[in-house]
C-alpha cells in the first residue's frame, strides 16, 4: 500500500459518511428511516438489491473456491441468486411495495402478524434476529483479514475501522444512505472489477486467456459443477438463494418495498437479476486464473496476492476499497432491517409502551437499534480474532437455516398457499432447525448437499403438507392476500370478495 492506496482509501471512507450526513435530511420519520416512503427510482432499487447481496467474504472464501476448484463458483453460486432474483422478479418483489403502499407495512416481518398470529411473528423475528449477528460478524472478519493482508493491519484494528465507519453512515441516514452508498460502491467495485479482470488478461496471454486457460489449470476446473459440489446442491442452493434474495434475507425485501410502486419493484428485481448473471463472472475470472500466477500458503489470500502482483500504485487502493464496498453494502442493509424488526416488531410486545412513543422517538430508538446492531456484530468479530473458516459459517450455518426461517415468510406471501397457517408456519420452522441441527451436530454429516438441502426440504414439505391437510382459512387472510395482486389505483384493481370455505 502506497501513499496513494491509502488515499484513494481514505476518500472512500470520507464519501460514505457524507452521504450519511447528507441522507440525515431526508429522514424525517421512521417509515423514512425504514423505506423512504417508496421514494427510490427502480433503477436505484435494483444496483442497491444488488450490492447488498455481496461481502468480502466472496473475495476471501469464494476466492478460495475458485482457486482450488474453478469456475463452479460461480454457477453455484452467482448464477443460481441471479435465477433466483429473476424468478422473485415475476413472484415477490411487486408483493414486497403493495405490502408497504397498501397496509403502512414498514418491517419486513411486520404483516407477519397478520398474516398468521404474533406467536409466529415472534419465533421468526428472533431466530432471524440472532442469525443475522453472526452472520455479519463473519463479514466483518473476512474484510478484516482482506486489510490485513494487504496493509498488515491487526484484524481487530480493521475490524474496528470498517464497523465505524459503517455504523456512522447507517444510523444517521437510515435507508436513503444505503441505498446512495450502495450507488457509489457499485461504481467504485466497477472500477475496481475491471482493474482485475483486464490486469489478469495482460499479464498472461490477452483476451485468449478466457477460453485457452482452462486447458492450463487443474483438471476440472472449467467444469460449471466441481469437487463437493453437485447438481443436488445446486439445486438446493438455487431454490434457498430464491427466497433469500427476495425476502428472506430481510434487507432485501426492503429494496422492493422502498420502490414506488409494485410494476418498479418488479423492474428493480430483473436489473438485479441481469446483474448477477453478468457482474460476478467479470470477478471470478481472475480468482479462477490464480493457480497460474500466485501460489499462497492459503487458497483464502489468492485474492490479494493476485492484486498485489497485477496492480499499480492507486489501483490498489481502489480493489481494497471495493472490498470495502460489498460488506459496508451488506452489513449497513442488514442493520437497517434488523433494527426496523426489532423497532417495529419486537420491543413494542416486549415494552407495550413503545407503541406510544412519538414518530421523533421512535427514530431515536431506531437509530439506537442501528447502533447497538452493528456494534455487537463487531464484539462477536473481534472475539473470533479471524480464527476459523468464514466459509462454514456463511455456507453451512447460514444457507442452511435460512431455509426453515424463510419459507413462512415467502411462501406466506403467495395466494396458492392461503390455507397454511399459523401452524404450518410455526412447525415448519422447528422441524427443519431441528433436521439441520440432527444432520450438523447429531449425525456430524460433512457431506455439504445434504447439510444445506435437508432442512429447506423439511420446511417446504411439512408448510405445503399441512396447508393441504390440517388447512387454516380465514377471510381476512384471503383479503390480505388479494389486495397484493395490483397495485393501489390500478385499472386492473378491483374488490375480490373473500372465498367461501366448507
Amino acid at each position: 500500500m502506497t501513499t496513494l492506496d491509502w488515499s484513494v482509501l481514505v476518500g472512500y471512507f470520507v464519501l460514505m459518511v457524507l452521504i450519511g450526513v447528507w441522507s440525515r435530511t431526508k429522514i424525517k420519520t421512521v417509515v423514512d428511516y425504514f423505506t423512504t416512503g417508496g421514494r427510490i427510482p427502480w433503477w436505484l432499487s435494483g444496483i442497491s438489491h444488488h450490492m447488498s447481496g455481496y461481502s468480502a467474504v466472496m473475495f476471501v472464501a469464494f476466492a478460495a473456491v475458485a482457486y482450488s476448484y474453478g469456475i463452479t463458483v460461480y454457477v453455484w453460486w452467482a448464477m443460481s441468486i441471479g435465477i433466483g432474483v429473476g424468478i422473485g422478479a415475476f413472484l415477490f418483489a411487486a408483493r414486497w411495495n403493495r405490502l408497504r403502499a397498501k397496509h403502512g407495512v414498514v418491517s419486513p416481518l411486520e404483516y407477519l402478524a397478520r398474516r398468521y398470529n404474533l406467536p409466529t411473528q415472534q419465533a421468526l423475528a428472533y431466530s432471524g434476529a440472532a442469525l443475522k449477528v453472526v452472520d455479519i460478524a463473519s463479514k466483518w472478519v473476512a474484510i478484516a483479514v482482506l486489510l490485513n493482508g494487504f496493509t498488515g493491519v491487526p484484524i481487530r484494528w480493521g475490524i474496528l475501522l470498517t464497523g465505524v465507519v459503517t455504523m456512522l453512515y447507517a444510523t444517521l441516514g437510515g435507508l436513503w444512505a444505503d441505498v446512495l452508498t450502495d450507488f457509489g460502491q457499485f461504481v467504485i467495485q466497477f472500477g475496481a472489477g475491471v482493474a482485475m479482470f483486464v490486469g489478469v488478461l495482460h499479464h498472461l496471454d490477452g483476451v485468449p486467456t478466457l477460453w485457452k486457460m482452462w486447458d492450463e489449470l487443474p483438471a476440472g476446473h472449467g467444469h460449471a459443477l466441481n469437487g463437493p459440489y453437485t447438481p443436488v446442491f445446486l439445486i438446493a442452493f438455487l431454490f434457498i438463494k430464491t427466497f433469500e434474495y427476495n425476502g428472506g434475507m430481510w434487507n432485501l425485501a426492503q429494496r422492493y418495498m422502498a420502490a414506488p410502486s409494485g410494476t418498479a419493484a418488479k423492474k428493480s428485481a430483473l436489473l438485479s437479476s441481469i446483474l448477477w448473471l453478468v457482474w460476478p463472472l467479470i470477478l471470478f475470472i481472475p480468482m479462477c486464473a490464480a493457480p497460474l500466477l500466485v501460489h499462497p500458503g492459503k487458497p483464502e489470500q489468492s485474492y490479494v496476492e493476485l492484486a498485489q502482483l497485477l496492480l499499480p500504485s492507486g489501483l490498489i487502493g481502489l480493489v481494497l476499497a471495493g472490498f470495502f464496498s460489498h460488506t459496508m453494502a451488506m452489513v449497513a442493509s442488514d442493520a437497517n432491517a434488523i433494527s426496523s424488526v426489532i423497532t417495529r416488531d419486537l420491543a413494542p410486545v416486549l415494552v407495550p409502551r413503545v407503541r406510544r412513543l412519538t414518530d421523533g422517538a421512535t427514530l431515536k430508538m431506531a437509530r439506537i437499534v442501528t447502533f447497538t446492531f452493528v456494534t455487537g456484530s463487531m464484539l462477536i468479530a473481534i472475539a473470533t480474532n479471524g480464527e476459523g473458516v468464514v466459509l462454514k459459517i456463511v455456507v453451512d450455518l447460514v444457507a442452511a437455516t435460512m431455509g426453515p426461517i424463510a419459507i413462512p415468510l415467502m411462501l406466506g406471501l403467495l395466494p396458492w398457499f392461503r390455507r397454511s397457517g399459523p401452524r404450518a408456519a410455526l412447525v415448519s420452522w422447528a422441524i427443519g432447525l431441528v433436521a439441520w441441527a440432527v444432520v450438523k451436530w447429531g449425525v456430524g454429516s460433512t457431506d455439504q448437499t445434504l447439510v444445506v438441502a435437508l432442512p429447506l426440504a423439511t420446511s417446504l414439505l411439512v408448510y405445503a403438507g399441512l396447508g393441504l391437510l390440517l388447512p387454516e382459512p380465514k377471510p381476512a387472510v384471503d383479503e390480505l392476500l388479494d389486495s397484493l395482486n395490483t397495485d393501489p389505483n390500478s385499472p386492473a384493481e378491483t374488490p375480490h370478495p373473500a372465498p367461501t370455505h366448507p
